[in-house]
């Protein structure tokens, strides 16, 4: 069941997504050539425990980190290790959620590691760009598949793979809530937005393929073709008007 929020809840929702917003500023600072992933995780954890929140990850599921962290060919849900280390040219996803006050934000961003290829910063571009022709028709009245169109239609024009298994969501009180928000869908179709619905909308775009795979893990989620991957969220709160983005943080 959707879940709309009321003043109150949007305010403790806008707490959360700062925090959030600012872990991954603070994982932007620590992106090195030499910077192992682990050290990553653990200014992000220092950084939300500090604000008095707790990372949202950190446990759900049983995933191991405070932070998801994927590099290169991961989409999403990359485990944080001691042995990973970045490397020159690398892009790296983070994906970040704080909770407080009873409720979530989600968050993600890639960032490269120095200097990176054409190619990378093409695909990092392509894919911040697709969140905001989603998120253009993320306001009341207009539908699930309206976002998804948009996002997908930029993306597949441009010859990129959006990815189909995994999708946004609902977020609040817990960190999944419904509805689903695909990165792909038909404009007019799905579930009607009203004021006060939150979601996250997060674009995994690749570089080849729209195929993905998990790895042994459990958790990390790879293109099945080897390409790079690359992906932006933020936390939206619903209007009649211009969409909130509740994570964003300058």
């Amino acid at each position: 069941m959707v879940q709309i929020k009321n003043s109150e809840q949007l305010a403790k929702m806008r707490k959360a997504g700062r925090i959030t917003g600012e872990a991954i500023l603070v994982a932007r600072e620590h992106i090195k050539v030499g910077v192992s992933t682990k050290e990553i995780d653990t200014a992000i954890r220092n950084y939300i425990e500090k604000c008095g929140a707790k990372p949202s990850f950190l446990g759900y599921g049983g995933f191991p980190g405070s932070a998801c962290i994927s590099i290169n060919n991961e989409v999403i849900h990359g485990i944080p290790s001691a042995k990973r280390f970045l490397e020159e040219g690398d892009i790296v996803k983070i994906d970040v959620g704080a909770y407080i006050g009873g409720f979530h934000g989600d968050s993600a961003n890639t960032f490269g590691v120095g200097k990176i290829s054409e190619e990378a910063e093409k695909l990092i571009a392509v894919t911040r760009e697709s969140f905001f022709r989603g998120v253009k028709m993320a306001t009341g009245g207009k539908r699930i598949g309206d976002i998804g169109s948009a996002i997908c239609g930029y993306a597949e024009d441009l010859g990129y793979g959006v990815v189909r298994k995994f999708v946004g969501h609902g977020i609040g009180r817990e960190l999944h809530e419904d509805p689903e928000v695909p990165n792909f869908g038909t404009a007019g179709r799905g579930a009607r937005l009203y004021p006060g619905m939150t979601i996250a909308i997060e674009p995994m775009i690749n570089a080849g393929t729209r195929d993905v795979k998990i790895l042994d893990d459990g958790w990390t989620v790879i293109t099945a073709d080897g390409s790079l991957a690359a992906h932006y969220e933020h936390t939206v709160a619903i209007t009649d008007g211009e969409p909130i983005l509740l994570t964003y943080v300058e």
